[in-house]
């Protein structure tokens, strides 16, 4: 867009007047939207490094004009210039404008979201997060990388959008992740990671769904990089136990659990982490699996999940060789879980399969859940259980259902998983 008119304004106050009357301008032909849009963004852009230097500035200045006469008025029109401004702008200030204002848009409102990925943004996105000036700032480049995260999240990404992403943009947020500090409140652990779990969760899907949909195989760009520079990217694999120990939104737990699963049931990966982070996320999975209540199909759907993703870390990660990290207590913990008469509910079919898989692992055997704690079952009448409960698994590898099941859970966005500790604090 080209500005058309210039400012003087002398304080703050003058600024933020300025901004609400270009927002309540009543307009009712598309040329004066048109300008009062510009004007908006001139306002913006040119008091930008004075008065919109922080996260919480820009979330005000993009709610002006979301709660505006100008925009209320025009919803769909006003979304589609914002759009197309994305799409065709390179100036840093107006980036960072119009995307701050799709982002706090898009949080609210689907459609902003899919309007963007019908526009083809996705693509638009992955360049700029790679440009040169854009790197050089970082307020700008997080933006941007919330905004892909957000609007990936809520939507399935165009085979076209998938093919947008090659080896070195997942290389590239890898080598961010390795280079920022170890602070991890450090502002670019966030955003980084979370468009690396929710590209996993869109190639997870797409894996699901590509021999129906007549495009061919699309390669998981995220698990290759891992497959083959794992030893070069390992803070990634520290960040996501980290995430996972304090996450207490569902949706994002369900896409870091769709990244293990993956890592540790791909022979090149399953060892990725260290020992004692491994260690950790065994600690971290079984405190979620028993706070997770009984009576919530919220936490039921979470709690096959980590019970799906737990099997190949117990038959192919390091803690399958000796010495067997906590044996008794996952032991333990397994059995609790599909045992009645306890705090828990009584077992959906779904976990007593799951719990049985884990338990399947030749070093927890003798089981004391197939059986129960006193029988011993000879390999013959295991395997004969395995299969008819449809969990027999050659290789070390997850059957395709498993693979569907894993990438079919999903929960909205800002969901709080139920816990056990919490409703009993309340």
């Amino acid at each position: 867009m080209a500005f058309e008119v210039s400012y003087n304004l002398e304080n703050e106050q003058q600024f933020w007047d300025e901004l609400d009357d270009i927002v309540s301008t009543r307009c009712h032909e598309h040329e004066l939207i048109d300008n009062a849009l510009r004007s908006y963004l001139n306002v913006t852009t040119s008091y930008k490094s004075e008065y919109l230097q922080t996260d919480y500035s820009l979330a005000k200045c993009s709610y002006r004009l979301l709660q505006g006469d100008l925009f209320n008025a025009h919803k769909e029109y006003v979304r589609r210039q914002i759009v197309y401004c994305l799409l065709q702008e390179d100036d840093n200030p107006t980036l960072h404008i119009v995307a701050a204002f799709l982002l706090y848009d898009g949080r609210n409102n689907d459609v902003t979201f899919e309007m963007m990925q019908a526009e083809g943004t996705f693509p638009r996105l992955v360049e700029l997060i790679q440009t040169t000036a854009v790197k050089e700032d970082p307020g700008l480049h997080q933006m941007l990388l919330e905004l892909m995260y957000e609007s990936s999240r809520i939507q399935q990404l165009s085979w076209e959008d998938l093919m947008a992403v090659d080896d070195a943009f997942v290389l590239f947020l890898l080598e961010i992740i390795e280079g920022v500090s170890d602070d991890a409140d450090d502002p670019y652990h966030y955003p980084v990671i979370r468009v690396l779990l929710v590209l996993n969760e869109q190639y997870l899907v797409a894996s699901t769904t590509q021999h129906s949909n007549g495009n061919g195989g699309i390669t998981n760009r995220v698990i290759k990089a891992l497959s083959t520079f794992g030893m070069t990217y390992k803070t990634f694999g520290c960040n996501l136990i980290l995430l996972l120990n304090r996450e207490s939104e569902t949706s994002l737990q369900l896409l870091i659990l769709k990244v293990l699963y993956l890592l540790f049931g791909n022979p090149a990966t399953a060892e990725y982490f260290y020992t004692n982070d491994l260690h950790v996320l065994i600690d971290v999975i079984l405190r979620n699996l028993i706070d997770l209540p009984s009576d919530s199909p919220a936490a039921n759907a979470l709690r096959h999940t980590y019970l799906r993703v737990l099997h190949p870390i117990l038959a192919n990660s390091q803690i399958s060789k000796p010495p067997h990290y906590k044996r008794d207590e996952i032991h333990k913990l397994l059995h609790l879980l599909v045992t009645s008469g306890n705090h828990f509910a009584p077992v959906d079919e779904t976990t007593l399969r799951l719990v049985k898989r884990c338990t399947s692992v030749p070093w927890l055997q003798p089981s004391p859940i197939i059986g129960g704690p006193e029988q011993t079952i000879g390999n013959g009448q295991k395997e004969l259980a395995r299969r008819t409960l449809g969990m027999s698994v050659q290789g070390g590898g997850e059957s395709s259902t498993s693979v569907l099941e894993v990438a079919a859970h999903t929960e909205k966005p800002g969901v709080q998983t139920p816990s056990r500790v919490k409703e009993a604090q309340h």
